[in-house]
């Protein structure tokens, strides 16, 4: 109901007007506007609070004239219905996986190539570097898409973890139902590492868990703990199969009837939330690790990744090839 009601409220009705009535930045130069956030995330949680702080450093640039309201907590959904809120203007901020967004930006599929970086500090120079901003200009640039790339942020590394068993080798994960994000890149890797890939919103992985749907899925430590798969799941496996960045994107829709001051001061402040997120991140991620193993859960390191990394060589010669020329670049970043 709430989310209904939201789709219905003034945002939605904010952003086709201004579309619709062909109004352009000035227009809106003095008009008060409160742009609306979604993350999946809970209140706390790196990526929230880099956003809220976000508004708040706009809400005193422009001395409340420009402002930020989070809804955490999936209060309107998985990140695929973030997106597409974005996409028709009846949210302005969507802080998602590139994942769910590698369907609808397919060169940053790239990303989502398991075993890709070689650790997260190599993932961080990528993003914070040309081909990072390279990337989000695609976004921007691409004219079905209806989003404009701000940032990055971090999201650490993805394990495996459980309810049945501790997987220790790749034999471990045969037959097991292991939930992945909405790509079939992470469908056709969960196949060939042997279990049984299935695509889940993440609003409903908890729930899943619980009820046996799944048996088990993948991600970072923070988001294992602090959204409380960690009470259904006892088994958490250090593969770090995929590192994959997340991305903060605004509503094209919104953006066009931005004035060219409004949207510098959305592209410094949301550079400034990259960095910011990441400090935090590294702090959640050590609390989420120590808490985790406060709990109880038996955290399993994998010593040698080569049969995983191999097993995944099928992923690579089906989506890989295409990228081949930036794999080139990502690998020779130091």
């Amino acid at each position: 109901m709430r989310r209904r009601e939201f789709l219905r409220g003034g945002a939605a009705a904010a952003a086709f007007g201004a579309a619709g009535l062909g109004l352009g930045p000035s227009a809106f130069a003095d008009t008060k506007m409160v742009f609306k956030a979604s993350d999946v995330h809970p209140e706390g949680y790196p990526t929230v609070v880099a956003v809220e702080n976000m508004g708040k450093k706009l809400e005193q640039a422009t001395g409340g004239r420009l402002s930020i309201q989070m809804f955490a907590s999936m209060q309107l959904g998985g990140e695929k219905e973030a997106i597409e809120q974005a996409q028709v203007g009846a949210i302005q901020l969507a802080r998602v996986s590139v994942g769910p967004l590698g369907p609808v930006i397919d060169d940053l599929n790239v990303f989502n190539l398991p075993f890709l970086f070689r650790s997260t500090a190599h993932m961080e120079k990528v993003i914070d570097g040309p081909i990072g901003q390279e990337l989000l200009d695609k976004v921007t640039n691409n004219p079905k898409a209806g989003l404009v790339g701000l940032c990055w942020m971090d999201a650490g590394a993805r394990n495996m973890y459980d309810t049945k068993k501790p997987i220790k080798s790749i034999a471990d994960l045969k037959g097991l139902k292991v939930r992945v994000m909405g790509n079939p890149m992470f469908v056709d890797m969960m196949n060939d590492l042997g279990g049984n890939g299935i695509a889940v919103g993440y609003d409903q992985v908890f729930s899943a868990l619980q009820t046996g749907v799944i048996d088990g899925a993948e991600n970072n430590p923070p988001s294992f703990y602090f959204d409380n798969h960690y009470q259904v799941a006892k088994y958490y496996t250090l593969t770090e199969h995929l590192i994959v960045p997340e991305m903060l994107v605004f509503s094209k829709k919104t953006w066009t009837t931005l004035s060219k001051a409004d949207q510098d001061l959305l592209v410094k402040f949301s550079r400034e939330a990259q960095l910011e997120e990441r400090a935090l991140w590294n702090k959640k991620e050590e609390d989420a690790m120590a808490k985790m193993k406060a709990a109880g859960i038996q955290i399993i390191p994998i010593a040698d990744k080569k049969p995983f990394q191999d097993a995944v060589k099928p992923v690579w010669d089906k989506y890989g090839t295409k990228y081949a020329d930036i794999i080139k670049r990502i690998e020779a970043v130091e």
